[in-house]
């Protein structure tokens, strides 16, 4: 399946290499990264002055440093000129601006874009004076309420969950230093496994402990789901850190330590096999050369894709709060950064944010909870299957527009005004947090086109460590498994009921796709469109009837 995107390099004002999304999709695509100038990315953003890594030249290595330490000087020199395939699975970042930005090569889509908003200012002005005529009053919203309630607790318990996670710092400070059985290999992976548990048990209980109300819950849960993978991610990928470094510095006393090549995500490690006094000879004659290679590799993976950060300067308290903050959910040790924070942009995120809210408020009101209501209210005096089945469809018809309405404002707020308004504040350039999803054909496509930071993580952390050690279909499923497991959590914060719908729905999702990508589907895009559209709008209003009322 073609990625939804190519990337397309520019200069904008002689400053900053911007790589921008383009309309259609490439055959093959290719990934490149943005080029820097001094006048372009700081590739260090706010870290510089509090994580002490400098974006300078780096201090001249002493002759008689181990060779350790040279092959990680070299290791940086290098890594600003070539590409390699990183031991980790790598993301990559590069400044990208997103969809509906002005610079974007969708600027030409943006009519229809301004059209929608024009529908919902029509949508809000109608219903302003139709609740004038019956009541007296321009709007009369009983939702408000709920947004007050738990405000306080809610923003008091946010903070403290956030800031529990800064407990795998120290963590992992003691984890790099530790030579014994605390080392991540041995211990520390687990005890990292067995606090993210209890912690993620603890905080997905908290708001139902103290009977939060559905907005808050939901609000909680989905920034509960979002720290909990930036957890993971700075976790393991530092673990994995940790190791490289040990086994690089084991090098410098080659004889007793392993020279096993370094192993490379998702690849499965390859079957041991005999070897014959020949192959001894030939080993020992390119011994040398692959002790240098091995050097090489390890110490290009302990270094940033910048080439300006090597582990473990990273083990700062200014670096992890800056990933906090970042809107991404995959940890790397550094991000390129635009060379400013332009407010006036972050003001209109902002105020779009709230605006979006509020719309989503106005149409739940009008054209959602009175149908609900009076579904419920039919509900309770049917007799029969045929009664059910034929309020259910009604109710399931006549919420079709409006949630597809909701759905958009739901992305819109989150990818494009929130993630945007984090972006300008960290200074974090690469903004392509969505595709063109809206041209998606099947649902797998859909699923790395719609929400890429998610995307990202369950690539890297789910799929690609599920592929070390199974097949691809099953590693798939078990990706596939996870994600309908939080979709469920999110649906049962919601509704306060745990039903089971969305995981069905989400796990149905992947014999639908192998039927569209049969013989007699596979090719036809417009129709394969067409089948989305229809699954997705149909799929959210059964959702809503569904959890709510039954």
């Amino acid at each position: 399946m073609n990625e939804s995107s190519s990337i397309d390099p520019r200069n904008l004002d002689g400053h900053l290499e911007v790589v921008q999304p383009r309309a259609r999709k490439p055959g093959n695509p290719q990934i490149l990264r943005a080029q820097f100038d001094d006048g372009g990315l700081r590739p260090n953003g706010p870290l510089q002055s509090g994580s002490n890594v400098s974006s300078r030249g780096s201090t001249p290595v002493p002759p008689d440093a181990p060779p350790s330490v040279h092959a990680t000087s070299s290791a940086r020199k290098q890594i600003r000129a070539e590409q390699k395939q990183r031991l980790f699975p790598t993301v990559e970042y590069a400044a990208r601006v997103s969809h509906f930005d002005p610079k974007s090569d969708y600027r030409d889509f943006r009519g229809f874009f301004v059209l929608f908003w024009i529908g919902l200012a029509i949508m809000v002005i109608s219903t302003m004076l139709r609740n004038l005529k019956e009541t007296g009053y321009p709007l009369s919203i009983r939702q408000w309420g709920l947004f007050a309630e738990n405000f306080w607790e809610l923003g008091l318990s946010d903070g403290a969950m956030v800031g529990s996670t800064a407990l795998i710092l120290p963590m992992h400070k003691m984890y790099s230093r530790n030579d014994g059985i605390l080392r991540w290999t041995k211990l520390g992976m687990a005890i990292q496994s067995i606090f993210q548990i209890f912690w993620l048990a603890f905080w997905v209980d908290w708001p139902f402990i103290r009977n939060w109300t559905w907005t808050a819950q939901v609000f909680f849960t989905l920034h509960l789901l979002a720290i909990f993978m930036k957890m993971h991610s700075y976790a393991f990928y530092n673990g994995h850190l940790s190791e490289t470094r040990r086994r690089l510095n084991d090098l410098d006393n080659p004889d007793s330590a392993s020279k096993a090549a370094a192993y490379k995500y998702p690849r499965p490690k390859a079957h041991l096999q005999d070897s014959s006094q020949d192959d001894h000879v030939e080993r020992e004659r390119k011994n040398g050369e692959n002790l240098l290679k091995l050097r090489e590799d390890l110490a290009y993976e302990l270094t940033s894709p910048l080439g300006r950060v090597s582990y473990p300067q990273n083990l700062t308290w200014g670096n992890y709060v800056d990933y906090i903050f970042c809107p991404t959910l995959c940890y790397e040790l550094e991000y390129p950064r635009t060379a400013n924070t332009q407010w006036l942009e972050l003001f209109y995120k902002t105020l779009a944010v709230f605006g979006c809210i509020f719309l989503m408020t106005i149409a739940s009101e009008e054209f959602v909870i009175p149908v609900l209501d009076e579904s419920a209210i039919r509900l309770q005096s049917s007799r029969s299957i045929s009664d059910f089945a034929l309020i259910m469809a009604e109710t399931t018809s006549t919420l079709l527009f409006p949630f597809m309405v909701i759905f958009l404002l739901v992305f819109l707020v989150i990818f494009e005004y929130i993630l945007g308004a984090f972006a300008e504040i960290t200074k974090f350039a690469d903004r392509q947090f969505y595709a063109d999803w809206w041209n998606s054909c099947d649902w797998l496509e859909f699923s790395r086109e719609w929400n890429i930071p998610v995307h990202h993580f369950f690539r890297r952390h789910v799929y690609s460590a599920s592929r070390g050690h199974l097949s691809r279909p099953v590693a798939t499923v078990i990706t596939f498994f996870i994600s309908a497991l939080a979709h469920e959590l999110v649906m049962g914060c919601i509704t306060k009921k745990l039903r089971g719908y969305g995981f069905f729905a989400m796990m149905l999702q992947m014999p639908i796709v192998m039927v569209q990508r049969s013989r007699f589907v596979r090719g036809r895009t417009l129709l394969n469109n067409v089948l989305f559209w229809c699954s997705m709008i149909l799929g959210l209003s059964m959702m809503c009837a569904l959890y709510v009322l039954v």
